[in-house]
């Protein structure tokens, strides 16, 4: 694994979680409750789809290998929605509502992204792309 994919597979994950341990003594009602939930799941998720995607993920678009096992056998761009539902979980558990709005700014980026992606991907990989598409949701 290079040292950007092993930054990106590990640094954030263990970052997320030494900041939820570190805020664990606050006052735990509901919604800090259902945030931790939320960031664990997703945390996970995440890390799997990142793990799966392999030698495939860079920061930019590029059109290494077409993935389609896994968690990629049924979304199309896992990453982008498990670190978009991930910030919501983090807005919940550290009580900071305008976390939640900077998701406003994150999915139109996250959706441009993927529409990127899809066309690099499509430009690559043509009618393999294109079947698997159909198949996967976003």
């Amino acid at each position: 694994m290079d040292t950007e994919a092993a930054f990106v597979t590990y640094v954030p994950p263990a970052a997320i979680l030494v900041l939820m341990v570190t805020f664990a003594w606050s006052p735990w009602d509901l919604w800090r409750i259902l945030g931790a939930i939320i960031v664990i799941v997703f945390l996970a998720l995440l890390t799997v789809a990142r793990r799966q995607l392999g030698n495939s993920f860079s920061i930019t678009a590029e059109a290494r290998n077409l993935v389609t096992t896994g968690i990629y056998s049924r979304l199309r761009h896992p990453v982008y929605v498990f670190s978009s539902v991930l910030v919501l979980g983090l807005a919940l558990y550290f009580k900071m509502p305008w976390l939640a709005v900077i998701l406003i700014i994150i999915l139109p980026m996250q959706f441009l992204r993927a529409r990127q992606e899809e066309k690099i991907l499509t430009q690559a990989f043509g009618e393999a792309y294109l079947a698997y598409r159909k198949t996967t949701w976003f």
